[in-house]
């Protein structure tokens, strides 16, 4: 079968497959088709960009189009990846530039890009579209402005959560007159003043804009003028959402909100005065996404927003909300399969606010499509974790955050085990599960006896010994990433299930009870596992090898030992009878 199309009708019938994991499976069938494949291969997904080397990917995928590649480790978001650890994009563009000059996408995430790096992009590939750059860091305003002068057909420029140093409101009169090409402008994570004529004049000659997110410098009285010369919009990140109370501005921006017919996303809402919300009423009917994450309106302002936007699939929004706007979603939002609520104060000793397990417990309830859930709160019971496995049994992604650590049933004082026992065992097509609160081994055990289909994890502060993290890595059968810290898991797990960090993207542990010789025997043990200790108390080897590491950081690689590792990062190079030292080290500086 392999030899019985031409190579034309082959490469046609492979662009109809979408996944990474189809296209990998056909490449295997047969060395023509991996052939075929790889000289036809567009678009490439690199989920650590030290698990391969540039060099690598350019000889595999000859003619790629879009590059998208993540950096640093997830728990990178919660401050526990020390700065200057690394995740450098720098070699990989500029391996690309020579080799793929007809590149058109890039997206990144949790990368380091300096604005050599965003000139290196904006002048290498002619004809370059899309940017997205999600919580990424180390690059200015002046970055923007290289991308914003040279990319002549740039069509999405997305900058979401990233750290972006504000030098100059200009960037953005950097576009050319005759850019007319923009469809996407994600610019809500600057925090200083743009210049909202050049601003003004962007929108007004893009008409094929679909999504604008402004940041919170962008006042509410300038939002009526955006609309007006972009009714096409389908997303829309508002800026501060308040301004002094006037009849004017408010008619004004119920006009703008009336002429947007295809609003389906709306976003933003700093600074909330709740006498503006009803400007927006005609849009609401329409919404399938509401991010009101920023927005710290209080309940009943909420309730009287979200009860009118009946067609709900995506609600992100703070504690604010309370059990009873969670209540009225259920009743309102039959369509919803996303939910997250953020705490507004996280570090308080006290709840500010009166959300419990109730608010999701209804929601479940309420909303038969629900598959998602983000919750953050402070109490929960097994009994409702199990009302929630069994109201929802096709949940996907489950992630609970109880923001004080082992937190017990607040009913019973019992431990959570049998609660998310009942979502893992019930819900059996569960991809992601973040979980908190007093944990023990038996979780665990329910984890790896009903999760298979478990490809991401997340622990913090749970288990009793290292039976927890053995049971979980017996068990998970897809088990792609996971994410731990202080928990007292150890040596003894590790090694023994050693082949299966093999199969694994990656293994983060902070804060546990791994030791320095344990380290040191998985790296000679696994010559294609980089293995890699983080630790700023100095040279490990200077303790005791029975002395925990501070974080030890494990992934899968082709690309071999990486050779930017900063002072504090050992790897333990399976040549080694010790460990390999970073190269400054090597050199003496």
């Amino acid at each position: 079968m392999a030899y019985s199309f031409p190579e034309e009708v082959l490469e046609h019938v492979f662009s109809f497959l979408k996944t990474d994991k189809d296209r990998n499976a056909v490449s295997l069938v047969c060395r023509s088709w991996y052939e075929i494949e790889r000289w036809c291969r567009r678009r490439v997904f690199i989920g650590n960009c030290y698990s391969v080397s540039p060099e690598i990917v350019i000889r595999r995928f000859p003619e790629v189009r879009a590059l998208e590649m993540k950096g640093k480790p997830h728990f990178a978001d919660f401050n526990l990846v020390p700065e200057g650890w690394g995740g450098y994009v720098y070699p990989w563009i500029a391996a690309m530039s020579v080799a793929y000059p007809f590149l058109e996408e890039i997206k990144l995430k949790r990368m380091v890009v300096t604005d050599d790096t965003l000139e290196l992009i904006s002048k290498s590939f002619k004809n370059f579209k899309v940017l997205v750059l999600s919580s990424c860091e180390g690059f200015t305003t002046d970055g923007l402005a290289s991308i914003a002068a040279n990319c002549r057909n740039l069509r999405d420029l997305d900058l979401r959560e990233s750290e972006v140093e504000d030098l100059s409101g200009h960037w953005l009169s950097h576009f050319p007159d005759n850019c007319t090409s923009l469809v996407s402008l994600n610019m809500s994570c600057l925090g200083s003043e743009v210049s909202f004529s050049a601003l003004e004049r962007l929108v007004a000659r893009s008409p094929n804009l679909q999504t604008l997110r402004l940041n919170r410098a962008v006042p509410l009285e300038k939002l009526s003028n955006l609309l007006l010369r972009a009714p096409q919009l389908v997303e829309l990140g508002t800026g501060a959402y308040s301004a002094e109370v006037r009849s004017d501005t408010f008619s004004n921006l119920t006009e703008a909100f009336s002429a947007c017919k295809h609003l389906k996303g709306l976003s933003g809402f700093w600074d909330v005065v709740p006498a503006y919300l009803p400007a927006m009423s005609s849009v609401c009917s329409g919404l399938t996404w509401l991010n009101l994450s920023y927005a710290t309106i209080q309940s009943s302002d909420l309730i009287k927003l979200v009860t009118q936007c009946r067609n709900l699939q995506r609600l992100w929004v703070l504690d604010y909300i309370e059990d009873s706007g969670l209540e009225a979603v259920a009743v309102s939002c039959k369509d919803l399969q996303e939910l997250r609520v953020f705490p507004s104060d996280p570090f308080g000793a006290e709840p500010n606010v009166s959300l419990t397990e109730q608010g999701l417990v209804s929601v479940s309830e309420g909303c038969p499509k629900l598959h998602s859930v983000l919750y953050f709160c402070r109490q929960m019971s097994n009994a409702a974790l199990v009302t929630i496995a069994r109201n929802r049994p096709k949940m996907i992604r489950f992630r609970l955050c109880i923001i004080e650590p082992r937190v017990p049933d607040y009913l019973t004082l019992e431990p959570l085990d049998t609660g998310f026992g009942a979502i893992v065992e019930n819900c059996k097509e569960l991809r992601r599960l973040s979980m908190s609160g007093l944990l023990t081994d038996r979780v665990f055990e329910y984890i790896g006896t009903h999760a298979k289909k478990l490809e991401m994890l997340s622990i913090a502060f749970a288990g009793d010994s290292d039976l927890g993290l053995h049971h979980v890595l017996s068990g998970c059968e897809s088990l792609r990433k996971l994410e731990i810290r202080d928990c007292p898991f150890g040596d003894k797990a590790l090694l023994a299930n050693a082949a299966k960090l093999e199969t694994m993207r990656s293994l983060w542990m902070s804060s546990c009870s791994v030791s320095f010789g344990a380290c040191k025997l998985l790296g000679q043990k696994m010559p294609r596992l980089n293995v890699e200790v983080i630790d700023e108390r100095g040279p490990p080897n200077s303790r005791p090898e029975s002395c925990p590491v501070e974080r030890l950081y494990v992934y899968r690689t082709v690309g071999g030992r990486r050779d930017d590792m900063p002072g504090f990062v050992w790897n333990m190079d399976q040549d080694s009878s010790t460990f390999r030292v970073p190269q400054e080290q090597e050199n003496g500086n």
